[in-house]
């Protein structure tokens, strides 16, 4: 399967939409940080999300 960068961040931002807006509504506390690294294994891009208080 290829996939380009457009459809990779497209997806991301789908799934992150998806996952992010119970959470915002149960806790507002902290700061989401995504970050986008090269991935050798998979050879693609991937998301790396992290919370900060």
């Amino acid at each position: 399967m290829k996939i380009s960068r457009r459809g990779f961040l497209a997806s991301t931002g789908a799934a992150l939409t998806v996952r992010a807006v119970p959470q915002m509504a149960a806790k507002p506390g902290g700061r989401r940080i995504l970050t986008l690294v090269y991935d050798k294994a998979l050879g693609m891009m991937r998301a790396v999300e992290r919370v900060v208080p």
